[in-house]
């Protein structure tokens, strides 16, 4: 089985951009703000949740031990 260890913050990180992505997401899906606002703000947190989890899973993969 393959081990990959995370510190506390890295974890957090990790979360954070996660949540990010998902909460773009979920205002791309949702219907409280117009149109015009929810796209932005959705497209702009699922761009920055999916671009800053890519170096962090590098990270994350890089470390991995068997």
């Amino acid at each position: 089985m393959k081990r990959t260890e995370l510190s506390l913050p890295e974890l957090g990180l990790l979360a954070g951009t996660r949540g990010m992505l998902g909460a773009g997401i979920a205002l791309l899906l949702s219907g409280r703000l117009d149109a015009e606002q929810r796209r932005a703000v959705g497209w702009t947190l699922a761009a920055i949740g999916a671009i800053s989890t890519i170096p962090i899973a590098f990270l994350v993969f890089g470390r991995r031990k068997q």
